[in-house]
This record gives structure tokens, C-alpha cells and sequence, in this order.
């Protein structure tokens, strides 16, 4: 398995004049209320997790759960208290200040709520400003530019001025300004948040049709479940700064680790977000129907057409190879808000 792209250790934040020595002599044991009696009050607490070269973690939770502290931390825009956090194997927190404009140049791209869009520069020369910032001359820059442009479909509007453009369409420049510098990891800090629900949608679509293509590194923050559910490979939960519970979708929806995490999931169309592999038996009977599903299907996609069959359906992989099968009443007990076992 490769190295992780990000790597954190027991990260902290804590805000107050007494923090770093009131860290050191908890000796790892923060008490959120503790501290706040003494001053300080605890952003992130002991947060410690890797990302993979390619992967999406969405860090969820409401407001003043820490995510974006945590977020600002990993990319140093505040300093953590505590802990050690590894950027492709770098430690972040030695870097010094010419480094660290280095790494944020040529390694990270991000996007925030606000767009942040240069009101007297054109789509394209937004686009482009990053690119000259690190010394590209303005015909490439431009080049570059006009690629993004269509990479983010806003062909025919790249000399449209920020005010002639939607919500959506100034949320697409800010990624494309993002995309432009070719980042290896990409911070998005609840950059849907401020879009009507519809554009929303379509911006999240246009998101993940992005990353099939690009395989960023990615942390995606959020307080929006459903949106966590649809964009993650991975979900951190976090409340009151600690990590909650960290895994696939699937998992925190059919095993979810605490109470709090667990009020999340209770409304949860489980079908919509389970794949057929995920509560599918590994087993191979030889008595299945001749219909068979992609371990990899979205049980909303299939359910009736299983539901049809009066034996146990047939499950393959991408190579037409038998990898186990799944039994109608499995598929209701899924729909009907059944646990994976719970058979």
C-alpha cells in the first residue's frame, strides 16, 4: 500500500492565551469543559487519520464541530496546538515560511464558501491570476485558462465579468482557479453551501464527473449528511472537535459508532446509498436465478427487478466473475431499514 498524501497525529487546536501549556500538562486528556473554564476552547481534539493518494474524505458535522479548524489546520492558514501533520511525507509543521508558500503553490489548490472572484477581471483572467502569480506569462496563463474553462463547462462565458454570472456559474470559476495551478491535493471548505438546493445538486454532479477524471487527494468539508454520503469514499463525523467516527458511507449508515452519529443515519434512504456488495452474502449458492447484478450497483438501481426473483440473484464483478449472491429478502430488509445482519 502507498504512502499517505496526508497524514495527521494527534492534531490539536486549542484557542486561548494558556493553550500550549495547558495541552502539554492534560498530557493527552483534553476536557472540552476544563479547558473553557480556563480560558481556551478546544477546536480539534486528538484528530488523527491518513487520506490516500486519490481519495475524497468529507469531514461532516455542524457548525463549531471543528471541521474547519481541523481543515485550516492541515493546511496551515491557522497553526495546530499539538500533534504532527505529514504532507506527502513532509512534516507541515517545520516547514518555514518560504516552504510553506511553495507547498500551498504547487501542491494545494482550495475552494472556499465565498467565491472570492476578482469583480473587475473576466472569467478567464480570474482564472488565470494564480497561474501569473507563479510567474507564467500571460499568453500561456491564458492557455491554461481557457482549458479549465471548459473543463468546468462555462464555454462562451469566459469574458463574462463575475456579476454577469450565477451563483453556480461563480462557484465553477472559483474551482477552475483552483484546478488551473494542477494541485495534487484539493481543500474544499463547504463550497456548495451557498448554492440554491437545485444548483447545488447539479454543482455536486459536476463535482464527482471532475474527480473520475482528475483523481485529486481531497478533503471535502460539509454539514450537509446527504451531501457527505453522495461525494465520500471516506466520512469523518466530528463533534466538539473530536472525530466521531471515520469510515466508508456504507459503513457508518449500516454500523454507526455512537449515538450522535447514529441520529444522522436514522433517516437515511438506505437503498440510495448502499451498493449491492455491501449487504450482499459471499457465499455462492447453486440454486440462483439466472438474472445477475453488479456488485457495484446502487441497490435503488435494481431492488424491484431483484424483488421479481424467486431465488437468491446472482452478484459479479467488473470482470463477469461470480462474486457472491443476494437474496431478495435481504434487499427488504436493507429497504426497510434492516441492518446487515439482521438476516
Amino acid at each position: 500500500m502507498s504512502d499517505p498524501i496526508i497524514k495527521c497525529e494527534g492534531v490539536y487546536k486549542i484557542f486561548g492565551e494558556n493553550a500550549k501549556k495547558m495541552l502539554e500538562e492534560a498530557n493527552g486528556n483534553v476536557d472540552a469543559k476544563t479547558f473553557q473554564d480556563n480560558g481556551c476552547i478546544v477546536g480539534v481534539n486528538n484528530a488523527s487519520f491518513e487520506v490516500s493518494k486519490g481519495e475524497m474524505l468529507v469531514v461532516m458535522g455542524l457548525s463549531g464541530s471543528g471541521k474547519s479548524t481541523l481543515l485550516r489546520c492541515i493546511s496551515r492558514l491557522t497553526d495546530a496546538t499539538g500533534g504532527k501533520i505529514f504532507i506527502e511525507g513532509q512534516d507541515l509543521l517545520q516547514l518555514n515560511n518560504k516552504e510553506l508558500i511553495d507547498l500551498r503553490r504547487n501542491k494545494m489548490g482550495m475552494v472556499f464558501q465565498s467565491f472570492a472572484l476578482l469583480p473587475h477581471k473576466t472569467v478567464v483572467e480570474n482564472i488565470a491570476f494564480p497561474l501569473q502569480i507563479k510567474g507564467i506569462n500571460t499568453e500561456d496563463s491564458i492557455s491554461k485558462a481557457m482549458d479549465m474553462v471548459k473543463l468546468v463547462g462555462l464555454d462562451g462565458r469566459e469574458n463574462y465579468f463575475p456579476r454577469e454570472l450565477s451563483g453556480g456559474q461563480q462557484q465553477r470559476v472559483g474551482i477552475a482557479r483552483s484546478l488551473a495551478v494542477e494541485p495534487d491535493i484539493w481543500f474544499l471548505d463547504e463550497p456548495f453551501s451557498a448554492l440554491d438546493p437545485l444548483i447545488r445538486k447539479e454543482m455536486q454532479d459536476e463535482f464527482l464527473r471532475l474527480q473520475e477524471k482528475l483523481q485529486k487527494t481531497i478533503m471535502f468539508i460539509t454539514h450537509d449528511f446527504d451531501e457527505a454520503l453522495k461525494l465520500a469514499d471516506r466520512i469523518a463525523i466530528m463533534k466538539d472537535g473530536i472525530i466521531e467516527q471515520l469510515d466508508t458511507p456504507a459503513n457508518i449508515v449500516l454500523n454507526p459508532a455512537t449515538e450522535y452519529v447514529k441520529k444522522f443515519t436514522e433517516e437515511v434512504p438506505r437503498e440510495k446509498v448502499l451498493l449491492i456488495k455491501d449487504v450482499m452474502d459471499t457465499s455462492i449458492s447453486k440454486n440462483l436465478s439466472d438474472f445477475k447484478v453488479s456488485k457495484d450497483e446502487i441497490i435503488e438501481n435494481v431492488a424491484e427487478k431483484i424483488l421479481t426473483q424467486d431465488k437468491s440473484v446472482t452478484v459479479i464483478d467488473s470482470n463477469n466473475q461470480i462474486v457472491g449472491s443476494i437474496d431478495p429478502t435481504k434487499i427488504i430488509n436493507t429497504v426497510f431499514g434492516g441492518r446487515k445482519n439482521n438476516n
